[in-house]
């Protein structure tokens, strides 16, 4: 797997990381042994970032993480994710970026990972409540202190990308990016990190699995999967998602790899964008870390773009109430 900065201030791993996520929350029941499994293969694999967040659980996704390849901490870098405040009954209470919150997500956090230093820490969502100065204020304390190497933030607005990165400076900005979903590229996000030397990391790059081709409806999800509320999968938007996922597959026949390949291959393409895959399964990490190797010419790059413009997905990208939290 290559790997390359991301950003400008030292962190350096693999183009694809692995996000954990699924492992825990929102893809349907948990397989701990698989998961174990695939996390150990990720680094077998040459995949030198690994993704979590507290809420995913919450908690149980970074200890799965800390009990399984704590002791190869060496191999990697953790990045987890704060400021969705979770109580220590596993209730989720919405955005909190306060100093004395996240002190006491930052120390749990360690706790459960089993680790004395997080490499890459992001505040998840911006709280509407607190300004961003303070929030990174005090993060910018822990890098100080050593308990966390880089920060970054997760779905902020090119404003607010700004003002934290002038208070400390951010090494990733997170934000959901794919063939399906673009707005990156016109909200001005994309153009803000690479204008601040700050890595872009693309969740979600497989369009949450429709890319892959493998999800024809909404029956081949699991009943507890939370993509069985997500408006690009409703009956009507899903025909038209779907349209386009044929198109996406027809160019991935003619190049010799899988449509979700072609995808992440895709993502990898676009100038200052690293990624983090998500899965539980070693058979889609194994074709995902494949995709590293394809290469796009800029013929292939040009029929994906017509295949797949911006603003192609029908359908908003998360629920009305999820969407209010996003790039403030």
């Amino acid at each position: 797997m290559k790997t390359t900065a991301w950003g400008s201030q030292g962190l350096e791993a693999s183009v694809e990381g692995l996000g954990a996520m699924g492992m825990s929350f929102a893809y349907g029941d948990r397989d701990d042994e698989e998961s174990a499994a695939t996390l150990t293969r990720a680094l077998d694999l040459g995949v030198s970032l690994i993704d979590t967040a507290e809420m995913y659980g919450p908690f149980h996704n970074e200890e799965l993480i800390g009990r399984t390849i704590g002791n190869r901490s060496d191999e990697y870098a953790l990045a987890t994710k704060t400021g969705v405040e979770v109580s220590d009954e596993g209730e989720r209470l919405g955005p909190n970026g306060s100093p004395a919150y996240l002190r006491k997500a930052l120390e749990r956090s360690l706790r459960h990972l089993g680790r004395e230093t997080i490499d890459l820490y992001y505040i998840h969502r911006v709280d509407p409540n607190t300004p961003i100065e303070e929030t990174f204020g005090a993060m910018g304390e822990f890098v100080t202190e050593g308990k966390v190497r880089y920060l970054g933030i997760s779905e902020a607005s090119p404003e607010t990308i700004r003002k934290a990165h002038a208070t400390h400076p951010l090494s990733a900005v997170q934000t959901e990016y794919s063939l399906f979903e673009r707005s990156p590229e016109v909200n001005g996000v994309l153009d803000t990190t690479r204008e601040l030397g700050i890595a872009f990391v693309s969740y979600s790059p497989l369009g949450r699995g429709i890319l892959t081709g493998a999800i024809t409806s909404k029956d081949d999800l699991h009943e507890n999967d939370f993509r069985r509320t997500s408006p690009r999968y409703s009956d009507e938007n899903l025909v038209q998602n779907l349209a386009v996922v044929d198109k996406v597959r027809a160019l991935a026949g003619a190049k010799g790899v899988t449509p979700g390949q072609l995808a992440l291959a895709w993502v990898l393409h676009q100038e200052g964008v690293v990624t983090i895959p998500g899965t539980k399964r070693r058979t889609y990490l194994e074709e995902n870390v494949a995709a590293a190797e394809v290469d796009l010419t800029d013929e292939d790059l040009a029929d994906l773009d017509a295949a797949a413009p911006v603003g192609v997905a029908a359908g908003e990208r998360y629920p009305e109430a999820a969407l209010k939290g996003l790039t403030i």
